[in-house]
């Protein structure tokens, strides 16, 4: 089931969102309708938060950048009650977008290389490594289930001047081609 998009400006996307039980009922249905809100949205990753869930749970479709970087072909994953566990090298810039704040676009520094503990589907604990775009796909799902936007990250005269269009998403004053939750709507 495609599932509306959580809007800029409601408080589950600046909340931190609380671990998954390992039995949770439901699990794999939310993952489901996860994944198919995020295709159907043509997002490459989407989290718990930006669906309203307070959970920490995000996915990643990293595929459409594998003409960017040819590693990142069936680069897909779910990653349950994650840890980024450390994060190292020299800051770079990349523009980024996000689902919940269309129309938006801005250079974001991150660092290039994370280590990322994690729970599979099937419950499995994965310790793995990532650089480049599938690192930083995974650090801004990583910075929902945080309740961080990339527009966090940004310096504080450029979210200023981007004030204006940030209050006219939260009011839905924007184009998007898929469901979304407006909090000021």
């Amino acid at each position: 089931m495609i599932l509306p998009v959580v809007a800029y400006g409601d408080p589950v996307l600046k909340k931190e969102a609380e671990d998954i039980e390992k039995d949770s009922p439901e699990l794999q249905k939310l993952i489901e309708d996860m994944w198919e809100t995020m295709y159907n949205a043509e997002g490459v990753g989407l989290a718990a938060p930006q669906i309203g869930k307070s959970l920490r749970l995000f996915l990643v479709d990293a595929s459409p950048f594998e003409e960017e970087e040819p590693s990142l072909k069936g680069f897909k994953k779910v990653f349950i009650n994650p840890i980024i566990v450390e994060e190292e090298g020299e800051e770079w810039a990349f523009n980024e977008g996000c689902l919940s704040i269309p129309g938006v676009r801005e250079d974001v520094n991150r660092l290039p290389k994370i280590t990322i503990e994690y729970y599979d589907e099937k419950w499995n604990l994965i310790e793995e490594q990532y650089d480049g775009l599938a690192a930083r796909i995974i650090q801004h799902e990583y910075d929902h289930i945080e309740g961080i936007l990339f527009t966090d990250h940004l310096a504080p005269l450029k979210r200023t001047l981007l004030k204006k269009r940030l209050n006219n998403v939260s009011k839905g004053n924007v184009s998007v081609n898929y469901r979304m939750k407006f909090p000021k709507k």
